[in-house]
């Protein structure tokens, strides 16, 4: 029966949010601790995780469609649907899965979150420091006086 290998897609891709979940709280971590020295790295490995999770919902979407017509329902149901026409205890595993899904993507939500916020916080402390530094900045006029920076030079951020 498909919904054993359809199992085995989603045990697979269960381990992968956690995976995921685990890097987004590492790279917490390296936020939380000012360490960006590594934040290159640890975004790195959270769009590697990304990029299998993807590979395996196209996985899982494949061994859902053909559970689904095992089963005599549409193809692209959901997990809810294929669960509560599946017999036991297939049922019960699937409904497992599903239950573990929404846990696992609140979590990732959560923490996620949490990194934008961080990361947000710690681009307009910098912003801060810098235009803090503007104000102190001394240079030469053409006459070899030091004078103070008439107009400062300003960075426009064209994304906004």
């Amino acid at each position: 029966m498909s919904v054993a290998e359809l199992s085995a897609v989603l045990w697979r891709e269960r381990q992968l949010l956690e995976l995921l979940l685990f890097k987004l709280e590492e790279e917490q971590l390296v936020l939380t601790t000012g360490r960006t020295r590594w934040l290159g790295h640890a975004t790195r490995e959270v769009e590697q995780v990304l990029d299998q999770i993807r590979d395996a919902e196209l996985g899982r979407a494949v061994e859902a469609d053909a559970v689904a017509r095992e089963l005599g329902i549409a193809p692209a149901s959901g997990l809810l649907r294929l669960a509560n026409a599946a017999p036991e205890p297939w049922k019960e595993l699937l409904t497992s899965h599903r239950e573990a899904f929404v846990s696992l993507t609140a979590q990732i939500q959560d923490v996620a979150q949490g990194n934008r916020e961080l990361l947000m916080s710690s681009h307009r402390a910098a912003q801060e420091t810098i235009l803090g530094l503007e104000e102190t900045v001394r240079t030469y006029d053409p006459h070899g006086t030091a004078s103070s920076a008439g107009t400062p030079a300003q960075l426009i951020d064209q994304s906004f």
